[in-house]
């Protein structure tokens, strides 16, 4: 499945570039994935439907829920095409065959909705059966994606779990290159760290989309803020405060208060959320 994994995905990130559009689609503005939530409705519309057939319901309601679940899988494919396109190959394999089994529940919801619409009950019933299985196989293809392969799942460490409270001794800033990003440890933890004359940023190093090192990203202003792009998929990061600037990403990069001592020694704790 590689080579039609590596067209299609190109192919996605041709053709929605790196914008509003893409950010909205990631989830940017909300913080949290938009795939997910506009998955859940068309699978329950769905399922809902099939549950009033079992029940003889009125085939309008039946009707209502199904072209609900089908419109609404439209902005669910998008969504889910663009978050695919930016992981990694093992994660895109599973979501590939996750993105044929929902096609082809469309394609049956779909069909069944024809089939009601021209009075053909029995035959539509039996498409919605069929849809659902394949639904039920996406749904938990789904599922593997997010908590095995952990895609769409914050990946940035929970500092505050992990640095007791306090300040704590980082390195002298005379050891620090001046306008360029290294990595420094913490403890357990990884650091990113610019010197920018006296001023200090520290972030945490791993980009939360999927871990990559953000001291290895590139130095950019966006909109007049000071950014850092993740090398691996080119999530953007405000430096002021670790906000998401541009996706992949929806969770922000941690980011730690620093303040300097008499000897230069640098001392970091983690920023307030």
């Amino acid at each position: 499945m590689d080579k039609p994994v590596r067209v299609l995905a190109k192919a996605v990130r041709q053709r929605v570039r790196p914008g509003r559009l893409r950010d909205l689609l990631h989830g940017v503005p909300t913080g949290k994935p938009l795939h997910p939530p506009l998955a859940t409705v068309s699978l329950g519309c769905w399922l809902s439907a099939t549950v009033l057939d079992l029940a003889d319901a009125d085939p309008r309601a039946t009707r209502l829920l199904l072209a609900t679940g089908i419109a609404n899988a439209l902005p669910t494919a998008a969504a889910g095409l663009t978050d695919w396109s930016s992981l990694h190959r093992e994660q895109q394999r599973v979501g590939f065959v996750h993105m044929l089994s929902n096609l082809t529940a469309l394609g049956l919801f779909s069909a069944s909705l024809l089939a009601r619409l021209r009075g053909m009950e029995r035959p539509g019933r039996l498409l919605s059966y069929a849809g659902l299985g394949f639904a039920g196989l996406g749904g938990y293809l789904g599922g593997h994606l997010a908590y095995r392969q952990a895609a769409g799942a914050n990946h940035a460490p929970q500092v505050t779990h992990l640095v007791p409270l306090g300040w704590h001794d980082l390195c002298l800033i005379r050891d620090l290159p001046e306008g360029r990003p290294v990595a420094r440890r913490l403890g357990y933890i990884q650091l990113f760290v610019l010197r920018q004359g006296e001023g200090v940023t520290v972030l945490a190093d791993r980009c939360p989309h999927l871990a990559g090192p953000l001291h290895q990203g590139r130095l950019v202003m966006e909109d007049g803020d000071a950014c850092v792009v993740c090398p691996w998929h080119g999530s953007t990061f405000r430096l002021a405060d670790g906000s998401v600037k541009h996706g992949p990403a929806t969770a922000p990069a941690p980011m730690f208060e620093t303040r300097i001592r008499r000897d230069g020694t640098i001392q970091v704790r983690p920023g307030l959320t």
